[in-house]
């Protein structure tokens, strides 16, 4: 029977006095983030700071055809005004360089990329320095750009048929694609008793973090360009900004302050590259100031990316005994005006929209395409919810069509140890699904009944309606990459010092260096758990440096549930240097290490066979609800939540991590609707933009916690941290059609679009 943790029996002895690797340790930086003692990067504002402002295009697209920025540069205050023409190579961009680091006139830098076009509202024009923040923002308001406007391309389906070209460069709109060709479809059809067919669309959601972006910058004693911001991937923003500054990326330093939130959000440059360059224009015109940034809300709402908005077709054909026979789906990603991580979220979504499931004969057609409008880019999960959604919602379908317990169904299709993909790689050993569902059916007694809806009116003003209230569930499971997939060169590098005297048999203390970026997940108290346990050195003994270019390695990105993993065998592998060296008498004794996983495969082109990822994490998830058929109001009531880890390193940050996801897909779901009007966002603010507060979140959320040993992971660790979100939307979906008999192929299900759907079919 795998093993269950409950938390009301956690340890809570102090920290010194636990074991490593399976405790639940508090996090060392708890008590500053909950007192509000923690440096953010937007409190970190050095005393003769200068101060930014950037300048958005609010074009969603438009040729720049003048511009003059005379007026501001000499308004009170102002030291300088930055354009295009101070760029020396105008581009960047994760994954490829696509977008300009700022849009202008002429001379723009060496750069493919047409920086003349502002193919976004926050495009950035120019970044005004200045001695307040109020100085900068009013000379902003002086600058004066003269636009001839483009055709707005505000969906995918004006994009499709490339009538007017986001990137010309590109040749189409549709600039990114992949394939599955697997079996026979002709037989998977012929053999199907039920064919279940539907297109989905899923929205868009803003990311929402706590701390808005900031940064400052400066030069520092070395001579770099330094840069404290919050992000994901310190050595990526370090190689971006040397790219766009034209220097060695040694000249750039990045350091991370306490980071409020990320969930992909901060993986992509947002203020990186701009800050740099105003520090190093300042150092050109000697001044030897910092300059400071920090956006507003609504400047982050519009100035980042968000998870994306996609179209999906998708057809699924089953024997009358529940079997997979076929699948065929067309996903179509909606990129907006820039690459970003689209690209990567394609695969994913391509890879999730089969389901976890044995599929003989697959026929999958993904596309990226660009239109004007906000990009999308990686957000928790990263195309797995997208393509979860419609694999989820086909199988519930399926099961409802059969007649089927949806559990039942599938444990007939279930991947398992030596399963081959849809890609027709064989599966990384390990694959514990089946014992996820099992275990999540029998925690949420999916075979009891319901009990009759407790009385509650969803609108305060309105006494309750016992008659309007129907109850209904769902279930949903899937699986979810760990690490970067399709043979990308994957790494995570550590050091570790170990310290005592000359005389001392065995360390009194270690120091761990790490690049991973604290984003809220509780890593850096993982890293210090694990790298106690490697070392045999009390956590209370341990400390630690991190995400800081100038004295930590590549840890790659806190990502795709990948950084535990890899964190876990680097701190194991610089553990073992730094032993060696100990026994051989060093003092300190310091080893690093840099891991590599197994290695991963691009997909062919032509039939998408190949191994694109090494190891995954499983989930399943149960969902009670209520619905009021009179308001169209939603109640979760009970969210069972299953995850197999491998090893709970720190069961309490698990347990964090899994009602910190549920949250966040909860509001996906039923409550987060942004809206754009052509190619701008029209509700910039939380007030507008409505994430579930404390009253709208699940009653109750059971987090049930599998200990399965991933054959390549740190202790057998799993990656875990997307895992919760990917199965909610399809678990509630399928407990609102249980409660309604109405199934809702597109969400946020929001009051109206529930009451819609009721009237629908009863008309």
């Amino acid at each position: 029977m795998p093993q269950r943790l409950r938390f009301e029996d956690a340890v809570t002895e102090p920290a010194h006095a636990m074991s490593s690797v399976g405790a639940s340790a508090p996090r060392i930086d708890a008590f500053d983030k909950v007192t509000g003692a923690a440096d953010y990067s937007a409190d970190r504002v050095p005393a003769d700071a200068l101060f930014a402002h950037v300048v958005f295009s609010n074009e969603p697209h438009a040729r720049m055809i003048a511009m003059d920025t005379s007026v501001a540069e000499t308004a009170p205050g102002v030291v300088a005004v930055l354009t295009a023409k101070d760029v020396p190579v105008n581009e960047y961009g994760l994954t490829m360089f696509d977008q300009p680091v700022m849009v202008g006139l002429g001379d723009t830098g060496r750069t493919a990329v047409d920086c003349g076009v502002s193919r976004w509202e926050a495009d950035k024009v120019a970044v005004v320095i200045a001695e307040s923040p109020k100085e900068a923002a009013a000379a902003a308001e002086l600058i004066e750009i003269s636009w001839r406007r483009r055709p707005i391309i505000e969906h995918i389906d004006h994009a499709v048929g490339d009538d007017v070209l986001v990137h010309p460069e590109s040749g189409s709109n549709t600039y990114y694609e992949l394939k599955i060709r697997k079996g026979d479809m002709a037989a998977g059809w012929s053999t199907a008793d039920v064919v279940i067919e539907g297109t989905y669309e899923l929205p868009h959601q803003e990311h929402a973090y706590l701390q808005v972006e900031a940064a400052t910058a400066w030069i520092d004693d070395a001579g770099r360009v330094t840069v404290e911001t919050g992000g994901q991937w310190a050595w990526e923003d370090q190689q971006q900004v040397a790219h766009a500054l034209d220097i060695d990326p040694n000249e750039v330093r990045i350091i991370y302050a306490a980071i409020g939130g990320a969930f992909g959000g901060k993986e992509d440059m947002t203020l990186q590259i701009v800050m740099a360059l105003a520090a190093k224009k300042l150092d050109e015109m000697g001044i030897a100031r910092p300059v400071h940034c920090r956006w507003s809300r609504e400047e982050s709402i519009v100035g980042h990316h968000k998870r994306h908005r996609a179209t999906i077709h998708a057809k699924l054909g089953a024997t009358s005994e529940g079997k997979i026979t076929a699948v065929e789906a067309e996903v179509l990603l909606d990129a907006g005006a820039y690459n970003y991580t689209s690209n990567k979220v394609l695969g994913n979504a391509h890879l999730s929209v089969a389901g976890a499931y044995e599929v003989p004969n697959a026929h999958i057609d993904s596309k990226a395409i660009y239109t004007t409008t906000v990009p999308g880019g990686a957000f928790r999960g990263f195309g797995g919810p997208q393509g979860a959604f419609v694999a989820e919602t086909q199988m519930n379908k399926l099961a409802d069509a059969l007649g089927m317990d949806p559990v039942e169904l599938r444990r007939r299709n279930v991947l398992s140890d030596g399963s081959v993909g849809i890609t027709q790689a064989v599966m990384p050993d390990g694959v514990t699904l089946e014992a996820v569902i099992d275990q999540c059916a029998t925690e949420a007694d999916m075979v009891g009944d319901l009990a009759p809806a407790l009385a509650y009116t969803p609108v305060a003003s309105l006494p309750p309606s016992p008659q309007a209230l129907v109850r209904g569930r769902g279930f949903a499971s899937g699986y979810k990459n760990v690490g970067f997939s399709f043979g990308f060169p994957e790494r995570c590098e550590a050091e570790v010092r170990l310290y005592g005297g000359p005389d001392d048999d065995e360390p009194r203390t270690a120091e761990i260096f790490h690049g991973g970026a604290e984003v809220g997940q509780g890593a850096h108290q993982a890293f210090r758990q694990m790298t106690s346990e490697a070392t045999g050195v009390p956590i209370g003994s341990v400390t630690g440096t991190f995400s800081d270019t100038a004295t930590t390695g590549d840890s790659g990105s806190v990502s795709a549930s990948r950084m535990t993993f890899m964190a876990g065998n680097s701190i194991l592998g610089a553990a073992e240097e730094a032993d060696k060296a100990w026994r051989d008498g060093a003092r300190p004794a310091i080893g690093t290490f840099r891991y590599t996983p197994p290695p991963t495969e691009t997909l062919d082109p032509d039939t998408g066979e190949g191994q694109p990822n090494f190891s995954y994490g499983y989930m399943a998830q149960a969902v009670d609800v209520t619905v009021d058929t009179g308001t169209g109001h939603i109640r979760v009531d009970r969210v069972t939540s299953t995850h197999d880890v491998g090893r709970a390193i720190n069961p309490r940050l698990v347990k964090g991590q899994i009602e910190g996801a549920v949250v966040q897909a909860h509001g996906y779901v039923l409550s987060e609707n942004l809206q754009l009007v052509d190619g701008r966002i029209r509700n910039p603010r939380l007030s507008s933009y409505l994430i579930p507060g404390i009253g709208d979140i699940p009653e109750h959320v059971e987090s049930v916690i599998l200990e399965l040993a991933d054959p390549h992971g740190p202790w057998g660790a799993r990656g875990m941290a997307e895992m919760p979100y990917i199965t909610y939307a399809p678990a509630v979906i399928a407990a609102v059609h249980d409660a309604t008999g109405v199934w809702f192929d597109e969400f946020p299900l929001t009051p109206s679009r529930v009451l819609a759907g009721l009237r629908a079919v009863a008309d």
